[in-house]
């Protein structure tokens, strides 16, 4: 990794603690294009819905004044532009995605509280979703003592549920059992419930943390992309740790 040369061109404060963490690091840095560049570094997701960079730019300008032969580093990078570029997306790495999982539950919890008239221990908390969040999220609910019951479509998975102590239930049963609830976190990206079926039961405080719609309503609290909100440092050093594995891995 001795002739790398990053561009650094994030814009959030996430971004920011990456930059400093491979910094720290020795990483050899650049705030500006140049032909020594060996790798473009972005926000991670790098874009927003409608194509531009998270900073709001769009990304062929900034491709012109860089190499052909760079390595684009950031999350989600399925960018037309990026056609015939080597990209790193750290979206598609197991390790990152399992660790940063573990963040966004941390987070959750954060969101969840200002909202809560009631402490975690002993309160009834439904997850939907058995997948990355929804195991980190059931393993800190249940260390604080909360009654957590998970959803999940599969069998198998519901059986696994029952053997770890959680309260298993099938996602095709959950209308039935949301008034047991005070507290719903949906880490499932699908519609499972309704806007009707969530307002009958105003008492329940609806956390969405999945990437793509799932639950819809007045009082359903979005919460996305918490890592960068809430804790940013973690975040950054993630990305930069991440980075750096991958391009050891590499041999860049």
């Amino acid at each position: 990794m001795e002739s790398m040369l990053i561009y650094c061109a994030g814009s959030t404060p996430a971004f920011r603690h990456c930059a400093a963490s491979l910094e720290d690091a020795g990483m050899a840095m650049i705030d500006h294009p140049s032909p020594e560049v060996t790798h473009l570094l972005l926000d991670v997701p790098s874009f927003r819905s409608d194509g531009m960079l998270r900073s709001g730019q769009p990304l062929e300008p900034l491709l012109s004044m860089l190499p052909p032969e760079i390595t684009v580093v950031g999350g989600n990078l399925g960018h037309s532009a990026l056609d015939g570029y080597k990209t790193m997306d750290l979206l598609q790495d197991p390790e990152y995605l399992a660790r940063n999982a573990a963040i966004t539950a941390e987070c959750a919890l954060r969101v969840a509280a200002p909202h809560m008239p009631m402490t975690l221990a002993g309160c009834p908390v439904l997850v939907i979703g058995w997948g990355r969040i929804g195991k980190c999220l059931g393993r800190l609910l249940k260390a604080l003592g909360a009654n957590v019951t998970v959803a999940a479509r599969k069998a198998s998975d519901r059986a696994m549920l029952l053997a770890l102590g959680y309260i298993p239930a099938d996602t095709e049963a959950l209308k039935t059992l949301l008034p047991n609830y005070r507290l719903l976190f949906n880490t499932a990206p699908y519609p499972i419930l309704s806007a009707a079926d969530l307002s009958a039961f105003p008492d329940c405080v609806k956390i969405e943390l999945a990437s793509k719609p799932g639950l819809q309503g007045r009082d359903v609290i979005q919460a996305k992309g918490l890592p960068g909100v809430y804790a940013p440092e973690s975040s950054g050093k993630l990305i930069a740790g991440t980075f750096f594995r991958l391009a050891g891995e590499e041999g860049t």
